[in-house]
């Protein structure tokens, strides 16, 4: 007897305790809350805090608040030439209004996602085919991602949705477009480089000619004035032999043969085949006079 009435205590006690579970709630300042009852809404505008709730038959509905990030896959669009480029863009949303967002997207974050998703790539379709590829590259870049933000937002509002950013992240060419592109450049830069080497290589080469001429100048006048000063070295030294010679032609005609005696021994190894009685030899022997 005693053992059932613990169970029962027991049992009346965990009643309690998910009864008491059932009638509270707790709304965090990160989080929006609307209270269910049979698919009809009772409340929706919960300060935070503690709360309660009619236990078993009220269902308690968490949204976060916070901005979240719609990152979405890489679409392409078609310009106003008529040439597509992929947009990789980002939306920043938050919940506003708890009441529409369930009742419009059911209060599903992959619902809500895709209307969003398609408010941009509408946006984002309208805008683009608008302009030329340059403008949406560079030059309206800004000014298309404040458009998509603002429109994005007025419609984004119909699900209790607010829209604080949209960005566009890359704005590329597809790959096969690019990959003509690269092979355009690559080759306009090779030609380039080969129009800048075939210059280089005239202009070394008037430089080498030139060079070579101011070389041969430089060379054939240096000749031309080593000529004349040799020249005038020559003329000079013989006009000192010749007023050496006619003031002493017989002390001239000795040193003469004295620097032919030194050059012709030089060396040991030097050989002289001269008749002795040849004049060469004349100062050698006893003098005649």
């Amino acid at each position: 007897m005693n053992q059932t009435k613990l169970l029962a205590l027991l049992g009346i006690l965990l009643l309690v305790f998910i009864t008491a579970k059932s009638a509270v709630y707790m709304v965090d300042e990160r989080e929006k809350v609307i209270i269910v009852r049979f698919g009809q809404v009772l409340r929706f505008d919960d300060v935070p805090g503690l709360h309660f709730k009619t236990p078993f038959l009220d269902e308690a509905r968490f949204f976060d608040s916070r901005i979240l990030t719609l990152d979405a896959d890489p679409q392409p669009f078609l310009t106003k030439e008529k040439k597509y480029v992929v947009v990789d863009s980002f939306v920043k949303w938050r919940i506003e209004d708890a009441l529409k967002y369930y009742l419009t997207v059911g209060g599903q974050e992959l619902d809500a996602r895709r209307r969003l998703e398609q408010v941009v790539n509408s946006g984002l379709r309208d805008e683009f085919g608008k302009r030329e590829v340059q403008k949406v590259i560079s030059a309206d870049r800004h000014k298309i991602m404040e458009i998509l933000t603002e429109n994005t937002d007025r419609e984004a509002r119909k699900f209790g949705i607010v829209v604080v950013d949209v960005r566009i992240q890359r704005v590329d060419l597809p790959a096969e477009v690019s990959q003509s592109v690269y092979q355009r450049m690559k080759a306009e830069r090779s030609r380039i480089a080969n129009e800048l080497r075939a210059q280089g290589a005239e202009a070394a080469e008037k430089i080498r000619s030139n060079s070579e001429r101011q070389r041969d100048i430089l060379l054939a006048e240096a000749y031309g004035k080593a000529e004349r000063t040799r020249g005038e070295g020559d003329a000079r030294a013989t006009e000192i032999y010749g007023k050496a010679y006619s003031r002493a032609p017989e002390f001239y005609s000795l040193y003469r043969s004295l620097n032919a005696y030194k050059e012709s021994f030089k060396s040991k190894e030097d050989i002289l085949i001269v008749d002795p009685s040849s004049d060469f030899f004349r100062y050698m022997k006893k003098s005649t006079r």
